[in-house]
């Protein structure tokens, strides 16, 4: 009796200690919550100003989005009006909310997708509610139920083809929903086509005010936002080569920042252009659907740009390995890197200058100049041709001394793993000529079966840093990868031409002097007969 008694106490007070360290922890948290609400007035309203600040036009068409419900809801809130439309208002409500996108091409592309959607799929149940009634009710939920499946199966299958998919999918899913309402509610409800016909109207009226907000108001074009996303993202790896070199050199150690990728100005530079696939295909769909609103009546080539990114992202991966070389795990000593500081620093910033003056030709819809690539940088080139020349032993090395060092390298491991516990740092390993006799040493006593069990093990692990030329390897990299882009930009410099075949770019003329500032990230363009307008 006893002993249970004492664990039903002992039961009770593990209980009460629980409780107790409950409400600990509530007292804990409760001024931590306390903290967090008063800081989050401050945290939101800096987010809110980051939000317009970065791209004002955010709050211009947060302003529109809400003067187009406003214009809408009068339909609801007018008498007058609510007595000719009735419940049906709340379709105009539902299409602003739907329809209204940021740039102008998206809204002409939803909002005409819905409305000939809608009349297409009215029009079709005309036709089919005419028939059905003249047949008898039997026949009738029939014939609707045959029509329901048919129209449905045929549009479900054609939203499969790749044309209709990409131009006109959301047109089809609004013909599929409205027929389907409109057939199936007809064999229920009598005047179905006098609300269908007054449903049409107020998506008609939500589609006319999106449309004329969209492109009377302020205007954002996605062609033009195409166009300015194009020109950024090749100034964007302009500064990336040249902050990535410059930072290559740099004589203090490169801290690991992996962490903060998102932060590092290099990574910046180079991540639209990662990210920029479906971007692009998307305001080019857009912008096919955008009238014509620049001074030359001409249309637009928008896939171009499409082709353009895709090329200036095979350019950014050379980037990204750029970027890797800054955090090798063989770093090349200091010492080695000044020997071809000048010639890199040359040609990156050779490569940037033609990047800026491609930038500057697509900003002003002008052709390139015909020495985009000039003698300075084939000067550059043979510059860092001429400078690893000169130093021959960092990269060839000696084949007898690479050989002993390899051996001495595998003995001196070798040794050590007999001697302490298995797993021996790389950087405990002796590299003189001392580690070599006592590998020698060690030999004559040693089976040919047990030396050769040890040997190939430890080969496999130091071979990499057992070579004289080892240090000088990362740097190898690094200097195939600028030579890698000098051959990359002929791609860049052929589309760019290309793209300003098709868009009836202006020739280039000796006064439109460019001036290429990439350290201050700023360019000045002398605009003597520039070309501002067109899809810009």
């Amino acid at each position: 009796m006893f002993p249970k008694v004492h664990a039903g106490m002992e039961m009770a007070m593990e209980r009460k200690g629980d409780c107790t360290k409950t409400m600990g922890n509530w007292e804990k948290h409760i001024p931590i919550f306390a903290q967090k609400m008063k800081t989050y007035p401050g945290l939101l309203w800096k987010t809110m100003w980051k939000v317009g600040h970065d791209d004002p036009r955010r709050v211009i068409h947060a302003f529109k989005v809400g003067l187009s419900l406003t214009l809408v809801s009068l339909l609801y809130l007018t008498e007058p009006l609510f007595e000719g439309i009735g419940q049906n208002a709340i379709w105009a409500v539902m299409t602003v909310v739907v329809v209204l996108e940021f740039t102008a091409g998206a809204t002409l592309c939803k909002g005409l997708n819905r409305g000939f959607g809608t009349l297409l799929a009215g029009s079709l149940a005309f036709i089919f509610e005419y028939i059905a009634t003249e047949s008898g009710k039997v026949l009738r939920a029939v014939f609707i139920g045959a029509a329901v499946f048919l129209i449905g199966s045929a549009a479900t299958y054609l939203r499969f083809f790749p044309y209709i998919k990409k131009n006109y999918d959301y047109g089809v899913v609004i013909f599929l929903l409205t027929f389907n309402l409109i057939t199936v509610s007809s064999y229920r409800v009598d005047n179905v086509l006098k609300i269908a016909h007054d449903r049409f109207f107020t998506i008609a009226i939500g589609c006319g005010v999106c449309l004329l907000m969209s492109l009377l108001i302020f205007p954002n074009w996605s062609g033009e936002e195409l166009h300015n996303s194009t020109v950024l993202k090749l100034e964007g790896l302009a500064k990336s080569i040249e902050a990535c070199v410059n930072e290559y050199f740099v004589d203090t150690d490169i801290e690991d920042t992996g962490n903060q990728s998102s932060e590092d100005p290099i990574y910046e530079g180079y991540k639209a252009v990662l990210d920029s696939k479906s971007k692009d295909e998307a305001l080019a769909l857009y912008a096919s659907w955008e009238p014509r609103h620049s001074r030359y009546c001409h249309r637009f080539p928008w896939q171009r740009y499409v082709k353009l990114g895709g090329v200036l992202r095979h350019f950014g991966y050379t980037v990204v390995a750029l970027h890797g070389c800054l955090r090798t795990e063989i770093p090349t000593p200091q010492s080695v890197r000044t020997l071809f500081k000048d010639p890199c620093n040359r040609l990156a910033g050779e490569i940037s200058k033609v990047l800026m003056e491609l930038a500057n030709s697509i900003r002003n819809h002008r052709h390139c100049s015909p020495e985009i690539l000039s003698d300075h940088l084939h000067e550059a080139l043979q510059d860092l041709n001429t400078a690893i020349k000169s130093q021959p032993r960092l990269f060839l090395g000696s084949n007898k001394n690479q050989a002993t060092n390899m051996l001495a390298l595998a003995a001196a491991q070798a040794s050590q793993k007999h001697e302490k516990a298995p797993g021996v740092s790389l950087s405990s390993v002796k590299t003189d000529s001392s580690a070599l006799m006592e590998w020698k040493s060690r030999r004559a006593s040693d089976s040919k079966e047990a030396e050769r069990k040890v040997l190939r093990p430890q080969l496999s692990k130091i071979a990499i840093t057992s070579l004289e030329f080892s240090e000088a390897l990362p740097f190898a990299a690094f200097a195939s990868l600028l030579v890698e882009m000098v051959a990359k930009l002929d791609n860049v410099i052929e589309e760019v031409e290309g793209l300003g075949r098709a868009a009836c770019y202006k020739e280039y003329h000796p006064c439109d002097e460019v001036v290429v500032t990439c350290d201050r990230k700023k360019i000045n363009v002398s605009q003597n007969n520039v070309h501002t307008d067109g899809a810009d």
